[in-house]
């Protein structure tokens, strides 16, 4: 018995495919945005341990604390003893949620905090709206 040539796909074979894509959609989906959830709150991370860091750096060169993140690309008094910039590039940049970080001096936490407010851009909250500090970075 011969078969008839085909060249053509059937509706159900068509349906078939839209739901097996739906399927490996919907589990793929949630767990692409668990990712980049994650990957930004360990980019502020990171970003605030260097801040951190180049705080550090220029209160053993100028003997003080900044005033704010901007002192630490720009050269705020025009003081001999600032070797900047202290961030490279010479940019404070924004947190993962295009935010600025919060400079508080002194902080509630020691001598100075350097804040992510999270995806909300407010004080408090929980899992992606988590405040994230250098005090975190400490106690880790």
């Amino acid at each position: 018995m011969k078969y008839p040539e085909r060249k053509n796909f059937t509706l159900i074979e068509m349906v078939v495919v839209i739901v097996i894509i739906a399927i490996l959609a919907g589990i793929a989906t949630p767990l692409y945005f668990n990712h980049v959830k994650t990957a930004r709150i360990n980019a502020a991370k990171m970003q605030i341990e260097i801040f951190d860091q180049a705080v550090t750096t220029y209160r053993i060169d100028m003997k003080k604390m900044p005033d704010s993140l901007e002192d630490l690309v720009k050269n705020p008094s025009g003081g001999k003893k600032w070797k900047g910039p202290y961030i490279k590039g010479g940019l404070i940049p924004l947190d993962p949620w295009d935010n600025d970080y919060v400079f508080k001096k002194p902080g509630d936490h020691g001598d100075f905090d350097i804040i992510s407010y999270g995806a909300d851009g407010m004080p408090g909250g929980e899992d992606e709206n988590a405040d994230i500090g250098n005090w975190n970075e400490k106690s880790e």
